[in-house]
C-alpha cells in the first residue's frame, strides 16, 4: 500500500499537528505500508491560474513548472492520502487549500450528473483511494473542526474518493504541554498509532480509537486560565526585550 502524506503546518515535524501525525504513519509503516512524507513548507507550489490549460491545451497537465510536477503523480498513484494541517479560520490552512487547487488536472472538464449533482468526471486513469484528515486546533471544542469536516467531505465527494475518517486533536497545544512536563498522553499517541494499524490492516478506522484521539485532557475552566495565563507571560517577556 502507498501512503502519501502531506503536513502543511508551518512548524513542520516541530508543530502540533505532528504530534498525531506521527504515531499515525508509523502505524500504518508497522504493518507494511510505504509512507512518503511532504511538508509544503519545504515545497515550491504555485496557486491556481484559472486558465484552464490542464483542461484543453494540455490535458492533465499544469503549464506551472513547479514541485506540483512531481507531486501530482505520487497523489494520483497512491492507495491513501493523508491530508494534516492545522485548523486556521474554521478550515484548511492555506497551504493545503492552495496544493487542493492544484489537483484540478485529475478531473474532465465535462460535467456530469452523480447523484443527481452537477461535478466533473475523474480522468480514466485515476484509481480509488482513501483520504485521512488529521488535524489539531488551539480552541477546546471538538466541534470547531466541523466546517474543515464538511470541507473534506464534499472535496471526497466531487474527487469519487473514499473519506475514511479524521484525525482530530482539540487544545492540541495542551498536548504538547502536558508532554513537555512528562505527564502520560501515551492513551492519544497508542490511540493514533492503532489508527494507522486499523485502516492498513481493516481498510477503516473505529470510531472508539478516533474517540480516544480527540478526548478532553482538562477541564475547560482549566484550560481558559492556562491559555491565558500563557498569552499574558509571552506578551510580557516580548514588552521586556
Amino acid at each position: 500500500m502507498k501512503v502519501i502524506a502531506i503536513n502543511s503546518s508551518p512548524n513542520m515535524d516541530k508543530g502540533n499537528t505532528a504530534l498525531i501525525l506521527k504515531p499515525f504513519l508509523k502505524g500504518m509503516q508497522e504493518v507494511g505500508a510505504e509512507v512518503e512524507l511532504f511538508y509544503t513548507k519545504k515545497l515550491n507550489i504555485n496557486p491556481c491560474q484559472g486558465e484552464f490549460n490542464c483542461w484543453y491545451k494540455s490535458p492533465g497537465k499544469c503549464f506551472q513548472k513547479d514541485d506540483m510536477q512531481i507531486l501530482l503523480p505520487k497523489i494520483l498513484k497512491a492507495d491513501v492520502l493523508v491530508f494534516a494541517t492545522p485548523l486556521y479560520c474554521d478550515g484548511i490552512n492555506g497551504a493545503m487549500k492552495n496544493l487542493w487547487d492544484r489537483l484540478i488536472p485529475a478531473v474532465l472538464p465535462y460535467f456530469e450528473l452523480r447523484d443527481g449533482h452537477c461535478r466533473h468526471p475523474l480522468r480514466e486513469e485515476i484509481k480509488p483511494v482513501k483520504v485521512v484528515l488529521v488535524s489539531n486546533c488551539g480552541f477546546w471544542e471538538l466541534d470547531n473542526f466541523d466546517p474543515m469536516l464538511a470541507h473534506i467531505k464534499a472535496f471526497c465527494k466531487n474527487a469519487q474518493w473514499e473519506f475514511a475518517g479524521a484525525l482530530l486533536r482539540p487544545h492540541g497545544p495542551v498536548l504538547r504541554a502536558m508532554m513537555e512536563m512528562g505527564l502520560n498522553v501515551n492513551v492519544i499517541l497508542d490511540a493514533a498509532k492503532e489508527a494507522g494499524r486499523q485502516l492498513m490492516e481493516d481498510g477503516r478506522i473505529s470510531l472508539e480509537t478516533l474517540k480516544s484521539i480527540s478526548n478532553q485532557l482538562i477541564p475547560l475552566e482549566m484550560f481558559l486560565q492556562n491559555v491565558n495565563k500563557y498569552i499574558d507571560k509571552r506578551i510580557n517577556a516580548l514588552k521586556a526585550k
